[in-house]
C-alpha cells in the first residue's frame, strides 16, 4: 500500500518597498473571488494584515473555518499557515498590507534590544480575525494605515511608520490579555518558534537540526515531528526553501555573481545550489535573473511538499 499523499502548503514571499516600513496590496484587483480551485492553505514571510470591506466566505487558520464579511480584519504572524476563501462565485473586497514586524521593532528599539524581543515575541504569538466593532481601536489604526499608503500625502511614510507602531504595540498587548486564553494556534507551534526565527535571520550559516531542536528545548525527534505536524514539511526542507528565496531576493536586487550569492544564502558549493535553484524554481539561477517576474508566480504555484531534503 502506497504512503499517504502529504497536503499541499505554498509560501508566498513579498518584499517590502526600500524606504518604506510596509508593502500595501491595495485597489480593485483584490475586489475578487477568493480561493477559486484553492484547496490548501499558505504562509508568508512578514506578518499580513487584511482588512475586509464586503464579502462573504471562509478564514481558515489551520483546520480552524471562521466566517468572514465586511468591516472585519486579520492579524496573522510570519509562517503562520491560513487562507481567504469566498462563498461560491460571490466577490469579496479585501485590501492586505505586509510588515516586517521584527526588522521594523528592532529599528525602533535599537538602543533597546530586550524590549525590542519581548514585543516581537508576544505580536508573533498568535492570529487573529475579529470585526472591528469588536477591536475598535485596532481596526481604526488598520484603517489609517490603509489611507495613509493609498492618498500618500506630504510625510505620509512618517505618518505611517508612527501608526504601525502604535499597531504593534496594540496588537502585543491584545495577545498579552489573550494568554490565558485558549491558542488559536492547533497543535504545538508555539514550540518550534525559535527555530523558525533562527531560520530566517541566519539561513547563511550552517544549521542543524540538532542545534535548532537544543533552541526549542526539546529533543531532534521531537522538533521534526512537531515541524511536520504544524508546518507540513520537515526542518531541512524550510531550510533550503528559505535559503532559495533570499537567493531569489539577490538576484533580483544586485549584480553579484551567482557563486558569491549562492554562497551567502548558506550553500557549500555552487553546483548543490544552482541543483536546489533548479528544482524549486523550475527554471537555472541565471534564466530566473533574466526574467524575475516568474519569481512570484512560482511562489505562488509551488508545491513545497513535492520534493525531500537535498
Amino acid at each position: 500500500m502506497g504512503r499517504k499523499r502529504k497536503p499541499k502548503m505554498e509560501y508566498r514571499y513579498y518584499e517590502i518597498p526600500a524606504g518604506s516600513p510596509v508593502l500595501a496590496l491595495l485597489g480593485d484587483k483584490w475586489v475578487q473571488n477568493y480561493g477559486r480551485e484553492i484547496d490548501y492553505l499558505h504562509f508568508h514571510n512578514h506578518l499580513e494584515v487584511g482588512f475586509c470591506y464586503y464579502g462573504e466566505g471562509t478564514v481558515t487558520f489551520k483546520e480552524e473555518n471562521l466566517p468572514f464579511d465586511g468591516n472585519m480584519f486579520t492579524v496573522v504572524p510570519k509562517n503562520f499557515p491560513h487562507t481567504t476563501t469566498s462563498t461560491g462565485d460571490s466577490i469579496s473586497y479585501w485590501e492586505w498590507l505586509f510588515i516586517d514586524a521584527d526588522k521594523f521593532l528592532r529599528e525602533v528599539y535599537k538602543d533597546n534590544p530586550r524590549m525590542a524581543q519581548k514585543v516581537i515575541d508576544r505580536v508573533n504569538k498568535r492570529a487573529h480575525f475579529v470585526s472591528v466593532q469588536d477591536k475598535p481601536q485596532i481596526g481604526a489604526l488598520v484603517q489609517q494605515i490603509i489611507v495613509c499608503m493609498r492618498e500618500r500625502k506630504e510625510f505620509y511614510l512618517e505618518e505611517v511608520k508612527g501608526l504601525i507602531l502604535a499597531f504593534l504595540l496594540q496588537v502585543a498587548r491584545w495577545n498579552r490579555e489573550e494568554a490565558e486564553k485558549a491558542e488559536f494556534e492547533t497543535g504545538n507551534t508555539s514550540l518550534i518558534t525559535p527555530a523558525i526565527d533562527y531560520i530566517s535571520e541566519c539561513c547563511d550559516r550552517p544549521i542543524k537540526v540538532e542545534e535548532l531542536a537544543a533552541m526549542c528545548h526539546i529533543s531532534e525527534t521531537h522538533l521534526r515531528r512537531v515541524f511536520r505536524d504544524c508546518m507540513q514539511m520537515s526542518p531541512v526542507e524550510y531550510i533550503n526553501w528559505v535559503r532559495i528565496r533570499t537567493a531569489c531576493g539577490e538576484l533580483k536586487r544586485t549584480n553579484d555573481t551567482v557563486g558569491d550569492i549562492a554562497v551567502r544564502c548558506g550553500f557549500s558549493t555552487l553546483s548543490t545550489f544552482n541543483r536546489n535553484f533548479h528544482r524549486i524554481m523550475g527554471i537555472s539561477p541565471q534564466q530566473w535573473r533574466k526574467d524575475p517576474e516568474h519569481f512570484e508566480r512560482k511562489l505562488l504555484n509551488y508545491d513545497i511538499k513535492a520534493k525531500k531534503g537535498w
